[in-house]
C-alpha cells in the first residue's frame, strides 16, 4: 500500500473516533445537593446535627450558587437571606456565628453587649431600672457562650453553707439582684441564712407565729414590715388600745411574743451589701 493510502486510512480512523466522541459528550453537568457531600463531608454533617432552618428550609445550592472555578465567589453574605430585624443589621456576623452551618453555636468575645441588646431588651431594661454591679458588666462577662446561664456561686459566696446555687434565684433575679422578691411560701431557712436571730427566736417561742413562714408576714419584697393590725385587726376594746397604742408594750416583739424573761432583741446593723451584687 502506498504512503498516500496509509495516510488517508489513518485520517479516516481519526475522524470516525472524533465523531463518536462528539456524539457521546454529555450536556453540561448539573450538580445536586447529594453531590456536595461527596467532597464536603463536614458542612453537611454540621447542618444535619445543628443546622436548624439551614437544614429544613434550604439546600446547599440555595446558598452556594455554582461551583468554583465556574463561579468565582459562591460564599454568600448572611444578609442575602437574613433581613428585616435589628439583629440582622449588625456587621461581622461570623464574629459570633463562627460556623454558619451550625448557626446557633454562638461564640462570644469578652466585652460583647450591643449585639445582645438587639434581642434581649427586657434584661437590659431590668439592669438599667435596678442599678447594681451587674449593670456595669458586659453581657458576655457572664454569658460567655450564647444561652449559658452561669452559676451565681461562680462569682458570689452563698449567704450560708447550707445554700445551693439553685436557691439563689428564689430571691434574686440576675438582672436585678438587689430587687429582692420571693413567693409567700418561701422556706424560712433561706431567710435565716441572713436573719438568724429573728428565726431562732421565732422557732423557740412556741406561739402561733412559730408555725408561720417568714414570707407570710414579710410578704413578696425584702424589708417589707407589716403592722400587727394587718392580721389581727383591732383585737382589744378601744379603752385598752388608747392606753396601750403600741402592741409591743404588752406583747413584746413579733418574733418572741409575750416573753419578758429575755432582754429585748438587739438592734440590727444594716446588712452590708454582698460583694458583686
Amino acid at each position: 500500500m502506498s504512503k498516500k493510502a496509509i495516510l488517508w486510512a489513518k485520517l479516516s480512523v481519526f475522524l470516525c473516533v472524533g465523531a463518536l466522541c462528539l456524539q457521546a459528550a454529555p450536556a453540561s453537568a448539573q450538580l445536586s445537593d447529594g453531590d456536595c457531600v461527596k467532597c464536603h463531608a463536614k458542612p453537611p454533617a454540621d447542618i444535619k446535627e445543628a443546622g436548624l432552618a439551614h437544614k429544613t428550609d434550604i439546600g446547599c445550592q440555595d446558598c452556594h450558587e455554582g461551583h468554583r472555578p465556574a463561579s468565582k465567589n459562591n460564599i454568600p453574605q448572611c444578609s442575602n437571606c437574613h433581613e428585616g430585624e435589628k439583629h440582622f443589621e449588625l456587621k461581622g456576623c461570623l464574629n459570633c456565628h463562627t460556623n454558619p452551618h451550625r448557626p446557633k453555636d454562638i461564640t462570644l468575645g469578652k466585652n460583647v453587649t450591643d449585639a445582645c441588646l438587639t434581642c434581649h431588651t427586657d434584661q437590659m431594661d431590668q439592669l438599667k431600672s435596678f442599678k447594681s454591679k451587674h449593670s456595669l458588666k458586659a453581657c458576655s462577662s457572664c454569658h460567655d457562650k450564647h444561652g449559658k446561664i452561669p452559676a451565681c456561686v461562680s462569682c458570689h459566696q452563698p449567704h450560708s453553707k447550707d445554700m445551693g446555687d439553685d436557691q439563689c434565684g428564689v430571691c434574686h433575679q440576675a438582672h436585678q439582684p438587689l430587687n429582692v422578691t420571693y413567693a409567700d411560701g418561701t422556706d424560712s431557712k433561706l431567710c435565716a441564712s441572713c436573719h438568724a436571730s429573728p428565726y431562732q427566736l421565732l422557732q423557740s417561742n412556741g406561739t402561733k407565729h412559730t408555725s408561720k413562714v417568714c414570707a407570710s408576714c414579710h410578704q413578696s419584697k425584702h424589708k417589707a414590715m407589716p403592722t400587727c393590725q394587718q392580721c389581727h385587726k383591732v383585737p382589744h376594746p378601744a379603752g385598752i388600745m388608747s392606753k396601750f397604742p403600741s402592741c409591743n408594750q404588752c406583747h413584746k416583739i413579733a418574733h418572741d411574743l409575750n416573753n419578758w424573761t429575755r432582754g429585748a432583741e438587739p438592734a440590727k446593723k444594716p446588712a452590708a451589701k454582698k460583694k458583686g451584687r
